[in-house]
């Protein structure tokens, strides 16, 4: 008997197409970056969606940023696209573009590997799943580590050789523009510099200057509103004298690209006369000697602010800050108000950051008095006998005297008991008179009064 069996026919099986991307990144070098980064991205783009086994999962690019990965926001979000499964091949120019660190390089490479994601560098021709292709990758990402370092430290020199010289690096500065050659004053934001240095020494704070700035529309360099702390900035700036203190920042790390402040690692050179004066120079020492004088006095320093003597002298044995002053009405008769002093970390940010004591203004004059061998508080000896008191846990008030001498006090409230008057104790008895629940209601008034 013959054997017939079905013979059913099969569809090819098609490769499963590669979801392929692309990441680039350029640095900001004399204006080209644009180009170069619309070129990189062009490239990819193409390349990708004529491989007909490919999917184009798109081009990350970064731009006028260092090779360290915890600063460049797409290739964070590539790498999280890959944790999604968006993408399965990553191609990128060279290792250099990838990544300068070696570490930094390998780390990210092999979390790729186990997530089954390839990266092709073009210019060194390896696959990061390759059999040799980590090995290829230490060496050559070591390599392009120490000739980024190189260049980094050949551009330091001869930033360096320059100051030495007294030549100086561009910058970018509120008042000045270069033209490719030197240094211009923009007439009209001169004058806003020059009314910014008028304005402190008439005794106006940078708050008040910010407020009239904003009020007439004047913006600042990058287009915003001028804040209290860039025209403070300002006041500081030296090269508005037409002179400039050179390497008053470096960059501490070729790989971290962070500026740090020169706090004496490196020599300074100051340079006169590098470019036009906006401010003159006696005008700008005045100016300094005035940021001097004002950052002695504090807080009293500026008029805007309501002082008190205690202001700045009631300090935080906790955390350090200074005492703030709150006026709180009386809960039985609203017309009436009593003062306390606060931490300002507690007033701000609550009793779990800082469990400081609060004391009643009453107490401090009392305790002063005392200090001072006063029959009462005197404001003047006060403020020029005393430098600081410190409260410390909940029953003590440490004096700082200005000749040294240091005097511990214990202290105890008594606003609970001062409270209750002849005036209170009469209500109290009318009060208890008509109510027959009035057992223990004296605690209830006397806790309202707890902090009087």
């Amino acid at each position: 008997m013959k054997t017939i069996r079905k013979i059913e026919a099969t569809l090819p099986i098609l490769p499963k197409r590669k979801k392929v991307a692309a990441y680039a990144r350029v640095s900001e070098e004399k204006g080209r970056t644009f180009h170069s980064m619309s070129a990189q991205i062009s490239h990819y783009s193409s390349y990708i969606q004529k491989n007909k086994e490919w999917i184009y999962a798109g081009v990350y690019a970064d731009e006028g940023i260092s090779g360290t990965t915890d600063n460049r926001a797409e290739f964070q979000r590539m790498i999280e696209d890959c944790e999604k499964g968006k993408i399965d091949i990553i191609l990128t120019k060279s290792i250099s573009r990838f990544a300068r660190n070696t570490i930094d390089l390998l780390e990210t490479v092999r979390y790729l590997k186990d997530l089954g994601i390839e990266v092709r560098f073009e210019s060194e021709n390896i696959s990061s799943l390759s059999d040799d292709g980590e090995l290829m990758l230490t060496l050559l990402a070591s390599f392009a580590q120490e000739e980024s370092r190189s260049i980094s430290e050949n551009v330091k020199w001869g930033i360096r050789k320059g100051f030495q010289k007294g030549i100086v690096n561009s910058f970018c500065i509120y008042g000045y523009r270069w033209d490719g050659e030197k240094f211009n004053i923009v007439p009209e934001e001169a004058e806003v510099i020059r009314l910014i240095y008028d304005n402190f020494l008439k005794g106006y704070s940078a708050e008040h200057t910010e407020k009239q700035l904003k009020e007439t529309g004047i913006k600042s360099y990058t287009g915003g509103d001028f804040s209290n702390t860039s025209i403070r900035a300002i006041l500081k700036q030296e090269k508005y004298t037409g002179n400039s203190l050179l390497q008053k920042t470096y960059i501490e790390s070729h790989i971290t690209q962070k500026t740090k402040l020169n706090r004496g690692e490196l020599p300074m050179y100051y340079a006169e006369n590098t470019h036009p004066v906006i401010i003159e120079k006696e005008i700008f020492d005045k100016v300094q000697a005035e940021i001097a004088r004002r950052r002695e006095l504090g807080v009293f320093a500026n008029k805007a602010i309501k002082t008190n003597y205690f202001t700045s002298k009631i300090k935080c044995a906790n955390c350090g800050k200074s005492y703030r002053r709150s006026g709180r009405r009386q809960r039985k008769n609203s017309d009436e108000r009593y003062y306390i002093w606060t931490c300002r970390t507690k007033s701000e940010k609550g009793i779990s950051h800082c469990h400081s004591k609060d004391v009643p203004e009453k107490m401090l004059k009392k305790y002063i008095a005392r200090a001072l061998d006063l029959d009462e508080f005197d404001e003047d000896i006060f403020l020029e006998e005393i430098e600081k008191i410190v409260v410390k846990g909940q029953d003590e008030l440490i004096f700082h005297f200005y000749d040294g001498q240091i005097v511990h006090q214990k202290w105890e409230s008594t606003a609970r008991t001062d409270a209750w008057t002849e005036e209170r104790r009469e209500a109290w008895a009318e009060y208890q008179k008509g109510n027959k629940h009035a057992v223990g209601h004296k605690g209830r008034w006397l806790k309202d009064d707890k902090n009087k």
